[in-house]
């Protein structure tokens, strides 16, 4: 006997690229801010500032806004994909943006470290976002349909 099939329709909502987007980038997120801690786990402004593998610049606050947005987005990835795929990307590119205008070396708002490393990876990853959100459809509502009552039931 032939196992229960999933409907086709939840197959390629669970599929989608902003899910995807989702969970890979949730949990990479997680995993950098997490490693970032063992470089420089200063909250100084922008405290001591230490290279991961020798390319990206960070500082406890840069790590745990990764861990917090990572984690956002491995909780979201189940009903709310769409919107933190464009949501986070729009942030990302927002702070790319704000990186190159800064210049190499400097931080953003005096407490985030930003080098030309790190703005080409925030521009990356929001780019990668907004393209996964706007490559998931949104969901559509159907309006469920109303339950017939027999012909014969009893008035209650």
């Amino acid at each position: 006997m032939r196992p229960l099939a999933r409907d086709r329709s939840a197959e390629i909502q669970d599929a989608s690229p902003a899910k995807l987007y989702a969970t890979l980038v949730g949990g990479v997120l997680v995993i950098a801010g997490i490693a970032g801690f063992f470089y420089s786990a200063s909250f100084g402004g922008p405290g001591e500032v230490d290279d991961v593998f020798g390319l990206f610049g960070v500082n406890g606050w840069h790590n745990l806004f990764h861990i917090l947005t990572g984690a956002l987005g491995l909780f979201l990835a189940g009903f709310a994909a769409r919107r933190y795929a464009f949501w986070l990307g729009v942030v990302y590119l927002g702070i790319a943006l704000w990186g190159f205008v800064l210049g190499s070396g400097e931080s953003i708002l005096g407490f985030f470290p930003v080098n030309t490393e790190d703005n080409l990876l925030h521009l990356a990853l929001g780019l990668l976002g907004v393209a996964a959100a706007l490559g998931t459809p949104k969901e559509r509502r159907e309006p469920s349909a109303p339950t017939e009552r027999p012909l014969n039931a009893a008035k209650a």
